[in-house]
């Protein structure tokens, strides 16, 4: 399954990428990680051992890719449109719906920032403690 530069993503490629994407030390690694190239030359590696041969830049454009296209399907739904849809969305759906969402706190200069507090609680965890 050799693909070069430019080349579509084929099925069963996106699937292989799903899989290694979807392990819990790389969603974990992938989290709130700016400089992530070493990540995705991990991710690259474990695809070629799945037969998917693409280098590290692609892998990481094709994440964001999927993210966005998740993140815009994901609020349409919660919009109230349900028209809108992607394939791979439910293999999606359970890769980032543990992810937590930062919420921003407006500062007085007109900032934003987010506090620890925030980074490290979810309301499902702030209702089991």
């Amino acid at each position: 399954m050799e693909s070069g530069a430019g080349k579509h993503w084929t099925e069963e490629e996106v699937k292989a990428l799903l899989s290694v994407w979807s392990e819990k030390n790389i969603r974990k690694q992938l989290h709130g990680t700016l400089r992530n190239k070493g990540i995705f030359i991990y991710i690259a590696k474990r695809l070629q051992e799945l037969g998917v041969c693409r280098d590290w830049k692609q892998c990481r454009a094709k994440y964001k890719n999927l993210k966005y296209e998740y993140r815009t399907v994901k609020y349409a739904h919660n919009s109230g449109d349900a028209t809108k849809t992607m394939k791979f969305f439910h293999d999606l759906d359970a890769i980032l719906r543990y992810e937590p969402v930062t919420q921003l706190a407006a500062e007085e200069n007109g900032r934003c920032s987010v506090t620890e507090a925030q980074l490290n609680t979810s309301p499902t965890t702030e209702s089991t403690q």
